[in-house]
């Protein structure tokens, strides 16, 4: 019997066989801080969600949705991206990308730092192939949208200081409005996300922040310890005030004990000059009933 030879088809690649970089460089002197606070300032949030460290960030980093020629072509990298209930490491390597078909668990937010008008991030042209075999190239938001399915993705644009976060309800991106902080709830990380003007890395301009649902900012860790410096400095502050008022009230005891003493010290004098004088008095009557006189007569 003659069996027949079947070739399969190669497997999936993983992270470690796709490019981790599509060899153009598109970073500006923003993106780089301002993906720092992000990461910094939320740490503590995700340590509480994920005890057992099963988490991922990811920072212009390539996911990885469909399998193309170039291999590049089928990835979209945001600027930042957070994916729940993964490790961060796979088979103890660094990940080199985020591969969609490999780990079948989409990012739970998406951010897009916008250098010029948001177009691109808006972009939702869908992927289509002519009736002559073109490809037509997705866009940004199409894919997340309609493929990835990110629960949350927002649009920062830079230079106007525009914040967009869209919401994935109803198998469709609706945009959110900002509450009365100006605050847009990301709910299943019981945080918000809004803009905040200060400096960072020596730079003062808005920055991307995370607020608890209080409207708490999130603090980065440099912040964290100008914190706990200024809280030592005024426990130091209280304990040399106490340690001050401690002295006076010594001192106001020391000199009520003076005083007391100053007071019976004078009581002291007063009771011995009557005794003198009763001794005197009593040394006269003494000579005057010597003499024959009644030192009691009224004459």
């Amino acid at each position: 019997m003659t069996q027949t030879k079947i070739d399969l088809p190669p497997a999936f690649p993983d992270h470690t066989q796709l490019p981790e970089s599509d060899g153009t460089f598109v970073k500006n002197f923003q993106e780089h801080p301002q993906s720092l606070i992000l990461t910094d300032s939320i740490g503590l949030v995700l340590q509480q969600l994920h005890p057992d460290g099963d988490y991922a960030i990811g920072q212009d980093c390539g996911i990885y949705w469909r399998e193309t020629e170039p291999p590049e072509k089928g990835a979209e990298a945001p600027d930042w991206f957070y994916v729940p209930n993964v490790p961060p490491l796979l088979n103890g390597e660094i990940r080199r990308s985020y591969v969609l078909w490999r780990e079948l668990m989409a990012p739970m937010i998406a951010l897009e730092f916008a250098s010029g008008n948001g177009d691109e991030e808006r972009d939702a042209t869908p992927l289509s192939v002519s009736a002559e075999g073109e490809t037509t190239k997705p866009g940004k938001f199409w894919v997340y949208e309609r493929i990835i399915r990110i629960p949350y993705y927002g649009i920062f644009e830079v230079k106007t200081r525009k914040l967009e976060v869209y919401n994935w309800l109803n198998f469709s991106y609706q945009k959110l409005q900002p509450n009365e902080r100006g605050h847009y709830p990301i709910t299943p990380l019981g945080v918000e996300l809004g803009l905040w003007h200060g400096t960072y890395q020596n730079q003062t301009q808005y920055w991307l922040r995370w607020w608890d649902s209080e409207g708490n900012l999130l603090l980065i860790g440099e912040e964290r310890a100008q914190l706990e410096r200024q809280r030592a400095e005024q426990e130091h502050q209280r304990a040399e005030q106490e340690h001050q008022r401690a002295e006076q009230e010594q001192q106001r005891a020391e000199q009520e004990q003076q005083r007391a003493e100053q007071e019976r010290q004078r009581a002291e004098q007063e009771y011995q000059r009557a005794e003198q004088a009763e001794q005197k008095s009593a040394r006269l009557a003494e000579r005057l009933r010597a003499m024959g006189i009644d030192p009691d007569s009224e004459e």
